[in-house]
């Protein structure tokens, strides 16, 4: 199986509805963290050896047919250059919405090593390493929302636009299913991963 399908939107963006928006259309298994998490034992692995320089794509999209959220974020540019036919998604969120959203999440846990469950420590060190690979030494509010920025400005420079969507949650089936080229289905866009699921797939991690 090959990628048909990637996103390229940070995490907090809308990625987990988007997930699950694909495979109601047809275009899942779909990669998503949620899924390095649980199959740490053969993921971390992968996602490590990417990280240093040495990614093996066809063993970490192996039985998916689209990705989104980090680690694939943080790999977009190698991740398309490797599936060229793939169709181009960038999740996003205002930048404002999206910091408030991350802070109170992922960065409440992942930047808290003292918070770490010891049978989690390699999965939260490598997606340290993720966080680094997309925004550098940022820390503070006004540095994050500048790497969130330059980092959407660097996607949509790097597509045409017949191969690239930009798609927020709130703008529902229509753009991507035209994007995609497949019908609208019935029924309201999927709208899921609010606070308190991400705490509940925190506990999945910690329990890795």
């Amino acid at each position: 199986m090959s990628l048909t399908v990637m996103s390229a939107g940070f995490g907090r963006t809308g990625t987990m509805s988007l997930k699950l928006a694909l495979e109601q259309l047809g275009f899942g298994p779909c990669h998503h963290m949620i899924e390095v998490i649980h199959n740490g034992e053969t993921q971390v692995p992968l996602w490590n050896a990417a990280l240093a320089g040495k990614p093996d794509y066809a063993a970490i999209y192996d039985g998916y047919h689209s990705a989104v959220d980090w680690p694939t974020a943080a790999f977009w540019e190698e991740t398309a250059a490797a599936y060229p036919d793939a169709k181009i998604i960038l999740s996003t969120r205002s930048p404002e919405s999206w910091y408030a959203s991350i802070s109170e999440t992922i960065l409440a846990t992942v930047w808290k090593p003292e918070t770490w469950p010891p049978q989690a420590v390699e999965w939260f060190n490598m997606v340290t390493k993720v966080l680094e690979r997309s925004f550098g030494d940022a820390r503070d509010k006004d540095a994050l929302i500048k790497a969130f920025e330059a980092h959407e400005a660097s996607v949509k420079a790097a597509f045409p636009d017949d191969r690239l969507l930009v798609h927020s949650a709130k703008d529902g089936w229509e753009p991507l299913c035209a994007h995609l080229g497949v019908p609208v289905p019935d029924g309201p866009y999927p709208r899921t991963n609010n606070r308190d699921e991400f705490f509940q797939h925190m506990k999945d991690a910690d329990d890795m």
